[in-house]
This record gives structure tokens, sequence and C-alpha cells, in this order.
């Protein structure tokens, strides 16, 4: 079994599934923290590998960036490969004055800009929501490593380079950071009866003008990584 973007067949790909948006950053997890770690797809540079991480299984790959991208790998992810679990960790940038450049975000929910729910055909606005579940356990996770984390909203947007300036407005909002992905994940997780959870490190603060660098964001950003893996045990270990 296949589809027109991943080559793993059934079997390959653990129940629990770490999605960063770099590929690079997928095989980085692989080669520093699982154990074992199998490549299972290589179609259009998406790399994904399955390991385990203290005895457990699990998968890491990459979903690209923005929302039409991370909509066609969780859903087939989900719906293809009998995925039950999907933790993206990714870069965002910081709205509040609150968070801080390194600072890690767990997205309880997901606004947007994004029309994505209108194949839905739903009467009204959909509110996209984390898996509590996997929530409760990155805050453990984050608690017990004495990180700097907040929890909250976040916007994912359709666009990088924005020219209508309304961050400032979605900051009003108490929108926490900026990213690109979440909101399609969580509304894929729900419409398929899954779990999903977004882990986000702040890599830039738009409004204070700082920024981390690109190799930075591709192979150190390792307390949301291990956020992530401490969740993904917790989840597989039950």
């Amino acid at each position: 079994m296949s589809t027109p973007h991943n080559s793993a067949k059934k079997g390959d790909i653990a129940k629990t599934v770490l999605m960063p948006g770099d590929p690079l950053r997928a095989k980085f997890i692989a080669e520093n923290y699982l154990e074992n770690p199998v490549c299972y797809n290589e179609v259009r540079g998406m790399l994904g590998y399955t390991g385990t991480y203290r005895g457990a299984r699990i998968s890491v790959q990459g979903s690209g960036m923005g929302m039409p991208s991370m909509g066609i790998y969780s859903h087939e992810l989900f719906n293809e490969y009998d995925v039950d679990n999907i933790i993206r960790i990714g870069t965002a940038g910081a709205l509040s004055d609150n968070v801080n450049l390194r600072d890690i975000v767990i997205a309880m929910s997901a606004s947007t800009n994004s029309n994505y729910a209108n194949q839905y055909g739903l009467l009204g606005t959909y509110a996209p929501t984390a898996s509590y579940k996997l929530l409760s356990e990155a805050v453990k996770s984050a608690e017990s490593l004495n990180l700097n984390y907040h929890v909250g909203n976040v916007l994912s947007s359709d666009t990088f380079y924005d020219e209508s300036g309304s961050l400032a407005e979605w900051k009003k909002m108490g929108v926490l950071a900026v990213e690109m992905e979440t909101a399609s994940l969580y509304m894929n997780a729900v419409r398929s009866g899954k779990n999903a959870l977004c882990i986000l490190t702040i890599s830039d603060c738009p409004f204070r003008n700082l920024a981390t660098t690109a190799e930075e964001r591709q192979t150190s950003f390792r307390d949301m990584m291990q956020v992530a893996l401490d969740t993904a045990y917790q989840i597989e270990s039950r």
C-alpha cells in the first residue's frame, strides 16, 4: 500500500507520529533520539522514519509548510495508515509580549485566517482544538523539565509574508503565536476520530525584531523535541 505522497507499506508507520514541518528535522530526530530508525518514505523529499524511544514504537515525518501540505500528510496518516496520534513539532512567531524567543507554546486551540473548514459545510465557525490527553501529557513533561512554556491559542495563517498588518489585531485577542499548520491538523484529527497536538518553539518575535538562525531551527530546538517524545512515550506505554 502507498499513496501519491508516501511510499510506506501498511504497518511501517507507528500509531503515534511526530511531525515537524522540516523533513531534515525529522531526520535529525530519528538519528539522534530513536533506536534503530528505518526510513519508510522519501517521496518528494518528505522523509519519514520509524524506530523506538525507550522501547515505545514511534514514527517521525515531515509535513511541509502550510495547511494544504499538513492537510494532505495528516489525512493520509490518519486514514490510510491507521495512525492514532500526531504531534506537530514546529516553530512559531511570538505575538504575546509574555512569550519570548525559544519559549515553548503548547497549542490548546488554533484560530485561522484559512478557509480550510469550508469543506465540511458547517453552518458556523469551527474552533480547532487539541486532544486533551496529549495536551495534558505535554504539560506534565514541560513542568518536569522546568521549561518556559505557555498554553493557549495560536494563529494558523495562510500567509508568511502578510501585507494585511493583521497580526497586531490577533495579538489583541490573546493569541500567543503565529504559525501555519495547526488548524488543519486539528480539524483532520477530529474528523478522523483521532488525536492531535501542536508543540511549538518560538523562533522569532516579529514585534521585537528578534529571530533565531535557520540552522538553530533545524537542529537545536531540543526542549520541544523532548516534550513531544515524552508525550508520545506516555501515550504508547499505556
